[in-house]
């Protein structure tokens, strides 16, 4: 294992966020502050508490979810496409590291930046609505979980992405509308049989409802369901890694 072409990337990733502070971080924290005067205040005077939570921290886990995946997709897609861009994935390719040496590299640093905006939201949390952590193992784990696995899958849009417009194609369009619609600002069990069913084909459902347990023991799908989920799409991830450095699709296009 080659540990300092590992580390060498890694800290080149997160050196680039410290130059974005103000996109990097700043930014989406005070998108998802105005989500808790909006939603949190607004709403909030008319849904006091979901399942006896509440609604302003009930929100809470969605919203650092829907943070979470936009940036994990975005951060680690960039960062490999931005290597095509500008010709330098030439000499990262020809470099003695691995394919799985590179993935560890920038994927490690998507998800810890990641992680790091997680954690602001949800000390940001804290001065806004009155929070508890039932399960902080568990939490801990739905969150390093979750951003390595869209990390992993911003990595396989950065390489299929032929220009900056299809690096937000999928954050902006698929992901963002999928998190909204999996539960972020109400319980599944709220809408008609008929939409409950629908509804758990979105597979952001299981992301949301797994990480909310952690917080307040209260889920729309049980908790291992939304492990197992959550496990097999990074699995998918992996294989999808694995097919592109196995044909080199699109790795010198």
């Amino acid at each position: 294992m080659n540990w300092r072409a590992i580390w060498s990337i890694y800290v080149f990733e997160m050196t680039r966020a410290g130059r974005t502070l103000i996109q990097s971080i700043v930014a989406p924290v005070i998108s998802t502050a105005l989500y808790f005067v909006v939603f949190g205040a607004a709403m909030g005077t008319r849904i006091a508490q979901i399942e006896g939570v509440h609604y302003g921290a009930f929100i809470v886990p969605g919203l650092i979810m829907l943070m979470l995946l936009t940036q994990s997709v975005t951060n680690a897609a960039f960062a490999i496409y931005f290597q095509k861009f500008i010709g330098t994935i030439y000499e990262l390719l020809s470099a003695p590291i691995s394919p799985f040496e590179i993935v560890v590299g920038y994927v490690g640093a998507a998800a810890t930046k990641s992680i790091i905006l997680g954690f602001v939201i949800l000390i940001t949390a804290f001065f806004f609505v009155p929070m508890r952590i039932d399960h902080p193992v568990w939490m801990l784990g739905f969150l390093i979980l979750t951003a390595i696995t869209f990390s992993l899958l911003g990595f396989i849009i950065g390489i299929w992405a032929g220009g900056f417009e299809q690096l937000q194609f999928v954050p902006m369009l698929v992901i963002t509308p999928l998190t909204f619609l999996g539960g972020t600002f109400y319980s599944i069990s709220v809408l008609p049989p008929a939409w409950q069913t629908v509804t758990l084909f979105n597979p952001l459902v299981y992301l949301i409802s797994g990480f909310r347990w952690s917080f307040f023991e209260i889920a729309d799908v049980h908790v291992g369901v939304s492990l197992g989920m959550t496990a097999l799409f990074l699995v998918a991830c992996l294989a999808g890694i694995w097919w592109i450095f196995r044909t080199g699709y699109r790795l010198k296009t």
